[in-house]
């Protein structure tokens, strides 16, 4: 059986063969948008009490007790014109429109030394109701407003108590300020915000911190932050095996019909079709998905497709779906120049989340 056949639906068991994400291209509707800014499936349960923090590393200690105090202080009243707590919750109540100090937290580090865990503990322990709070990541809230409409995202989200933005991208000059001007509005409406980013182009040889770059590029809102620098190594790489070499198209194929749920494409179909999908419905793309299963992975051919499979490789990630796979392993999917250059971040970020799905993959093969 080749796996062409298989992930097109043609197989002598029907009721047994694989979903294909080729064959899906979802509508999102803009309420679906809103109602998804929730930590993702892989953050549900994530906690301050949860996160490990790295002994060799007292910043991540220091940032856990920080953001408890900030969660903790944001249990006051919201609307502007009404009392608010200042800073992390101390200070008296100020009926002011704009808060007085900081109103938020950036989280500085590089990718991989907990900051979204962080990020998504900080919305579970902010004492409003989830309707309250919203959490998502840069391109998820450009796409909101690109849905809604400036006016319209603004009047949606200045009633909330919390804006968590994870991966603020540093290297989309447009998209910056649009989102600056936003959040701006929200910070006059009483809205806390914390955010982490990703690291502009040239300065990943630089320690990997960024705060700097995200306070210029954020403009007048920087004094609304307040850095919180995270050292530390990529947690995925503390102590963990070596990510799995690439299996057999038959192994693959096989561990695909056999696990209920998962899905199988040939990779380089699969990277046509995600031309199609708007990256936005890139989450809805992977709905009710157990694993994904692909055949013939090879170099992406050009930035465009490289960036599409990040968004993919995050949704993924977020949705704890295992990743398995035949071909090229996934650390030699980005050509050096890709590595090299201005979204190297990003890409080193797919690589380290897809190794991480490889990993927890590869049980499909053992009960295929």
């Amino acid at each position: 059986m080749s796996s062409s056949s298989a992930a097109s639906g043609i197989s002598p068991i029907a009721d047994a063969a694989p979903l294909s994400l080729c064959t899906r291209e979802p509508y999102v509707p803009a309420d679906r948008l809103v109602a998804e800014m929730v930590p993702p499936p892989r953050f549900d349960s994530v906690r301050f009490a949860t996160y490990i923090p790295d002994p060799n590393q007292p910043s991540q200690t220091e940032a856990v007790g920080v953001l408890e105090a900030f969660a903790a202080g944001l249990g006051g009243a919201h609307s502007a014109g009404t009392a608010k707590r200042g800073f992390l919750g101390f200070g008296k109540g100020k009926s002011a429109k704009t808060p007085a100090g900081p109103r938020g937290v950036y989280l500085d580090g590089g990718y991989g030394v907990g900051k979204t865990h962080l990020l998504a503990s900080l919305w579970h322990a902010t004492p409003a109701e989830p309707t309250l709070k919203a959490f998502g990541t840069f391109v998820e809230l450009t796409n909101l407003v690109g849905a809604l409409g400036f006016q319209k995202t603004v009047q949606t989200l200045s009633g909330h108590r919390l804006l968590c933005i994870d991966e603020f991208e540093l290297d989309d000059p447009g998209d910056t300020v649009l989102v600056s001007t936003l959040l701006g509005k929200l910070v006059d409406a009483g809205v806390a915000l914390a955010a982490t980013s990703n690291t502009l182009p040239g300065k990943l040889g630089e320690g990997r911190f960024a705060s700097v770059d995200f306070l210029r590029e954020i403009q007048g809102l920087s004094a609304h932050f307040r850095s919180l620098r995270i050292d530390g190594d990529d947690y995925r790489h503390r102590g963990l095996p070596e990510a799995p070499a690439p299996f057999s198209d038959e192994q693959v194929t096989k561990a695909a019909y056999a696990t209920p749920g998962a899905s199988l494409d040939d990779f380089p179909h699969l990277l046509a079709h995600l031309a199609k999908v708007h990256p936005s419905r890139y989450g809805a793309l992977t709905d009710d998905l157990k694993a994904v299963c692909l055949t013939d992975v090879q170099p992406i051919p050009d930035q465009s497709t490289a960036l599409r499979l990040v968004v993919l490789a995050d949704r993924l990630y977020d949705r704890e779906v295992p990743v398995l796979a035949s071909g090229l392993p996934f650390d030699r999917l980005f050509s050096e120049e890709m590595l090299n250059g201005g979204y190297r971040k990003k890409y080193f970020r797919a690589i380290s989340r897809l190794t991480a799905l490889a990993r927890d993959a590869k049980g499909l093969v053992k009960t295929a």
